[in-house]
């Protein structure tokens, strides 16, 4: 029996790791990553030996019960499953990061100043607005007409990551137009999940929620910069938001803009204190210790370095820094894999031109909505705020390159999926086979426009030939470049 020597599998592990490094900076990976949990959640759903065992997993009970003395029970929080608390728990992750997002890009990137941000904005608006005309002008009146929402947003992962592997045949410009008016996308998403699909509120508790919200808003004035006041804040305000009837998500996007974003710590501060502990470490050096380096004191002041460099940055970039990874990577994956696993009993499902005249065709409203709907959308959106001079033209763009990347649009996975899950609540008996229906068609709708974009964009680049685009002087064709990038 051979042993592994620990140099091989010390190596090994490291080779793992890098390779795991290397897989996440690929900008197509996260797309790779949901892409796969979908495939793997639909067969879970619908093989004879998985099927029982998965929905077993997702309806079974996280909530802590309390017995009293008395006789009376507590449960806490009040209904939750295991898919309650990926949707209700974990999803509060992603709204939060993508408040953070939000707030970034509206206080420093593409949504900073008017200019820059009325084009996008525009844009996304008329990206939601016909999605939702089309789907209500097939829906209205049925069982399936609250289902409007579903094919108005846009996933950033997959649509920038479809920008990526097609490399300089989309102009810079447009990739950032994209990214941008997917951000306002998402701010609108968040709006519309607010104010339409939550359940019966509370107003007592809505009233308590805005008070402490006010109270964080005055702290946040007075200076508090230590994490575990938001974190504590974040709880009681999703447990007030839980129960009120908006839905708990909504307080990841709350305390996104809550949480500070001026550092505890000035740069000269931090340049004196650098230089001051850097100065002890050397005088320390004559201290004899059997540890080597560092020594006690040593040790003391590395742990004063790394809390300074902390406090440097601000709450709300070290908190998007770190969450990043774990909301792409684990969150929306478990997300996927909890929503996507559509049991097919019927092939019907598969037929989003059916139509039922009391229920309506969930199915063709988003499969339209998003195939057809967001590109003109966007594209007609577009077009008004330019002849009206409202935005501008993106640099080296022309009309049918932007209908083609518009086209990407209409990929709305994750946020398609997540607002399916709210809709057509006012249907008990309707609801599961609607919202399955509606995940198939948000799939369907979602691949589609991936390959109608992917198509559109490949035969535009051939028929107009790619204008190469210098910016200050140095080329960008990286699409990790473009956050880097200011377009005019």
């Amino acid at each position: 029996m051979s042993i592994i020597p620990i140099y091989a599998w010390t190596k090994g592990i490291r080779n793992f790791q890098h390779r795991n490094r290397m897989f996440s900076k690929l900008p197509w990976a996260q797309g790779v990553v949901l892409l796969s949990c979908v495939v793997l959640a639909m067969l879970l759903a619908n093989l004879p030996f998985t099927k029982d065992i998965y929905h077993g997993v997702l309806e079974t009970s996280l909530a802590l019960n309390i017995h009293t003395p008395s006789g009376s029970d507590i449960m806490f929080p009040a209904g939750m499953t295991v898919e309650k608390f990926i949707n209700d728990i974990l999803m509060v992750l992603f709204f939060f990061t993508v408040g953070l997002e939000i707030k970034r890009e509206v206080k420093y990137g593409e949504l900073c100043t008017l200019k820059k941000a009325i084009m996008p904005v525009i844009a996304a608006f008329g990206g939601v607005l016909v999605p939702a005309l089309i789907y209500f002008f097939i829906n209205r009146g049925t069982a399936a007409a609250s289902g409007w929402g579903i094919p108005t947003a846009t996933d950033i992962a997959f649509a920038v990551g479809i920008l990526s592997m097609l490399g300089d045949k989309v102009p810079v410009s447009l990739k950032i137009f994209l990214t941008a008016l997917a951000i306002a996308d998402d701010l609108i998403a968040i709006l519309v999940v607010a104010m339409f699909y939550g359940g019966a509120l509370n107003m007592k508790l809505i009233a308590i929620a805005l008070v402490l919200i006010l109270i964080v808003i005055l702290v946040n004035h007075l200076g508090e910069k230590h994490l575990s006041f938001y974190i504590v804040a974040g709880l009681a305000i999703w447990t007030l938001f839980y129960y009120s009837g908006i839905h708990a998500t909504m307080s990841g996007v709350v305390m996104a803009f809550l949480v500070p974003m001026k550092p505890r710590y000035s740069k000269p501060y931090f340049e004196a204190k650098t230089r001051k502990y850097h100065t002890r470490l050397k005088a320390y050096d004559e201290i004899a210790d059997p540890t080597g380096f560092p020594n006690g004191p040593q040790r003391h002041c590395l742990r004063r370095l790394t809390a300074i460099a902390n406090d440097s940055m601000g709450m709300s970039f070290r908190l998007e820094h770190a969450l990043n990874p774990w909301v792409n990577f684990l969150i929306m994956p478990v997300f996927a894999l909890a929503n996507a696993g559509v049991e097919i009993t019927d092939l019907s499902y598969f037929n989003v031109f059916r139509y039922i005249p009391e229920i309506g065709s969930v199915s063709m409203g988003i499969f339209l909505g998003l195939l057809l709907g967001k590109p003109v959308g966007i594209t007609l959106a577009s077009f008004l705020a330019v002849k009206t001079r409202l935005g501008a033209m993106p640099k080296y763009a022309t009309w049918p390159k932007l209908f083609a990347v518009a086209c990407l649009g209409g990929i709305g996975f994750t946020m398609s999926i997540f607002v399916d899950t709210l809709s057509f609540g006012d249907f008990p008996d309707l609801a599961p086979m609607l919202r399955d229906m509606g995940k198939i068609a948000v799939l369907l709708g979602s691949l589609c426009a991936g390959l109608l974009g992917t198509i559109m964009i490949t035969l535009v680049n051939k028929v107009q030939k790619p204008v190469k685009e210098i910016y200050e002087g140095s080329d960008v064709t990286d699409l990790n470049d473009v956050k880097d990038v200011t377009g005019d």
